[in-house]
């Protein structure tokens, strides 16, 4: 059960990077500056899915080796 919440949360990170990269489309002409703030979201969600998988992952393997 607590992997399939953590996997949620994961793919939430690429959901969350997604929309940022949509507001970063619509406010590159009008509003630079939140636009490059909604870009540091989207790295950030990216960053925190990768991190996030591996952090998953190493519970899991910690888990199969008990």
């Amino acid at each position: 059960m607590g992997s399939k919440i953590y996997r949620l949360f994961e793919y939430a990170y690429i959901v969350m990077a997604l929309f940022s990269i949509y507001l970063v489309i619509e406010n590159w002409g009008d509003n630079r500056n939140r636009a490059y703030m909604f870009l540091f979201f989207a790295v950030m969600g990216v960053f925190m899915f990768f991190f996030k998988r591996k952090f998953r992952k190493n519970i899991e393997n910690q888990n199969k080796n008990k």
